[in-house]
């Protein structure tokens, strides 16, 4: 008998990767733990990380859970991808000032203190309370911008 040569593993699939951004983007917004989001669905915290990186595929029926799970819509998963499958380029899509904005936004994300901001947002429940406090950050964001402009 003779041994298969080893094939060198294939990098993820640029879908796969997409996808598993948008699932550890969304899980943060939420406040989960890989742990936690994998109780929730019934595999390991291991599952979790390969499907956020991309290594391992996510099925439909896990997606449509997930998206139940993490309160988005199917299609939230598929967002920034072309019609032919590749992740699109924000110049070819948007004008230069929205994809500075989508990057801005990307960057914003990243920052702990935002994602924090977020997840206590989130566990407010009185809409009356979210809207004031919309109104509060909105002020002193407009504030801080109008100062920054006169110097």
């Amino acid at each position: 008998m003779t041994e298969k040569p080893s094939e060198p593993l294939a990098s993820p699939d640029p879908i796969d990767i997409c996808i598993g951004s948008r699932l550890r983007l969304r899980r943060l917004a939420m406040g989960f733990s890989q742990e936690t989001l994998a109780r929730a669905l019934g595999i390991t915290f291991q599952q979790i990380q390969k499907y956020e990186r991309g290594t391992n595929r996510i099925f439909a029926s896990r997606l449509f859970h997930l998206a139940r799970v993490l309160r988005v819509p199917v299609a939230y998963f598929y967002q920034g991808l072309t019609p032919q499958g590749e992740a699109s380029n924000p110049a070819d899509v948007r004008s230069e000032a929205g994809a500075a904005a989508e990057e801005g936004m990307q960057d914003l994300l990243g920052k702990s203190d935002t994602l924090k901001l977020i997840q206590a947002y989130n566990r407010i429940n009185d809409p009356s309370v979210r809207r004031q406090i919309y109104a509060l950050v909105r002020t002193v964001g407009d504030q801080d911008a109008t100062a920054e402009s006169l110097h």
